[in-house]
């Protein structure tokens, strides 16, 4: 097989939660384990950092490996999932897997995974985890899938455990309450390994602390060891002043090229992880944080947050999808300036679709459409739903077609947003 045939192998073959939802959540470790160990278990062969949450993960993850490499460590990135092109799911220095790897290693483990038949996910896991092995790197940054505690990422040792945030999002399979998920995500806190937790709440924080006593996990809190002082939009770049709770006279001021304001929490997040990356002896000053920082996107390739794709009219993906990423969108406008708001959106079945629609702007021109996934909401579903809440507009059945009516309708003084799913998002040619 080539590379464009074992995609297809890959993509079709294997269950894939991206696709189809949770027939592809395989609720144990049992295959991870099973590949792991027919390549020479490579997840033992180099350091790491995990990291779970509802929201922020793929940022945070992010930043860390454009810190890491702006300190001249081999970093390698594993992500969930991709906009474009399987490949920047595996990254090494910003990098994506050659090609060659990808079907090589799957053409070797294709007999066991006819024989055990393992999520797309697993294999994944698996082929990462030998990538950063062979490449010989320094450090791997490892997103968690979903979840935690059974997630296929779930089988490293790694130097610190962070948890970004508990929202509620996929609680068909986490749990339906907020401390049911917040379990779920802890089940990556490791015995003695230390434990960043982002943003808490009376009801999760508790969570979190008894899972690190129970395995005897150093913890601390992000948002109880610094705070944001002061925040500017300036020349493309979110500047953030931020405090130190023990030294308030100790600030730093942190240029990010990753404009959201919700980055402001996973930046808290980010700080308190190197903190404890320096108390076990790794070399990162801070010069290596802020030039890490101001050059995420340019150091690691990450897209789709709150990101500007056009100019008048002001385009912008955003990947948020779930209650809480729409309620972080939401406050975001607030802060624009535009003349008129056009939202594309788009989402997947399995989300709790009426609390996000109750959340958006009902003074937005909506064009509802839907990627091609199988677990899409078909775009008429969705329009009709939206009308509940006051949302109105037109459908389209392709996600272009309907980016493509926005800019065609839109004032060059307009925004035009792009969000509610990242498949939708990953779709988007501009």
């Amino acid at each position: 097989m080539n590379y464009q045939q074992t995609l297809e192998y890959l993509f079709t073959r294997l269950p894939m939660y991206s696709r189809i939802g949770a027939a592809a959540y395989k609720e144990d470790l049992t295959n991870t384990i099973t590949l792991c160990n027919a390549v020479g278990n490579p997840q033992n062969s180099f350091k790491s950092i995990h990291i779970a949450g509802t929201n922020g993960k793929g940022s945070t993850s992010h930043m860390l490996a454009a810190i890491l490499q702006s300190a001249g460590y081999k970093t390698g990135l594993y992500t969930s999932p991709h906009l474009k092109d399987f490949r920047e799911r595996i990254k090494i220095d910003g990098k994506e897997i050659e090609e060659d790897f990808v079907v090589e290693f799957t053409h070797r483990l294709q007999p066991l995974m006819e024989e055990i038949e393992p999520s797309f996910f697993e294999i994944t896991v698996a082929m990462a985890f030998k990538y950063f092995k062979q490449q010989q790197i320094d450090i791997a940054v490892i997103e968690v899938g979903l979840g935690g505690r059974l997630d296929s990422t779930n089988i490293i040792t790694p130097e610190v455990s962070v948890i970004t945030n508990i929202g509620m999002d996929h609680m068909n399979m986490l749990g339906d309450t907020i401390e049911k998920i917040a379990s779920e995500k802890a089940g990556i806190i490791k015995p003695n390994i230390p434990a960043v937790i982002g943003e808490t709440t009376e009801k999760t924080k508790p969570v979190f602390i008894d899972k690190a006593a129970t395995v005897g996990a150093p913890v601390s809190f992000a948002s109880e060891a610094r705070w944001v002082n002061d925040w500017a939009h300036e020349k493309h770049q979110l500047v953030a002043t931020v405090a130190h709770h023990q030294l308030d006279s100790d600030r730093q001021t942190y240029s990010l090229d990753l404009t959201g304001i919700y980055q402001l929490k996973n930046l808290l997040t980010v700080l308190e992880t190197v903190h404890v990356l320096k108390q076990q002896g790794w070399k990162i000053e801070e010069e290596h944080v802020k030039h890490g920082l101001a050059h995420v996107k340019k150091l690691t390739g990450l897209h789709g947050r709150w990101e500007v794709v056009h100019q008048h009219p002001t385009v912008v993906l955003d990947v948020g999808h779930n209650e809480d990423g729409v309620k972080q969108i939401v406050q975001q406008l607030e802060h624009e300036t535009f003349h008129k708001l056009h939202i594309v959106i788009g989402m997947v079945k399995d989300k709790e679709i009426e609390k996000v629609l109750s959340l958006l702007p009902t003074h937005a021109t909506y064009y509802f459409t839907k990627a091609s996934i199988p677990r899409a909401l078909p775009e008429d579903e969705l329009a009709s739903q939206a009308a509940k809440y006051n949302l109105h507009g037109q459908t389209f059945p392709e996600v272009n077609a309907a980016v493509q009516h926005a800019l065609a309708h839109a004032h060059k003084d307009d925004l035009i947003l792009v969000c509610g799913s990242v498949f939708v998002v990953g779709e988007v040619e501009i």
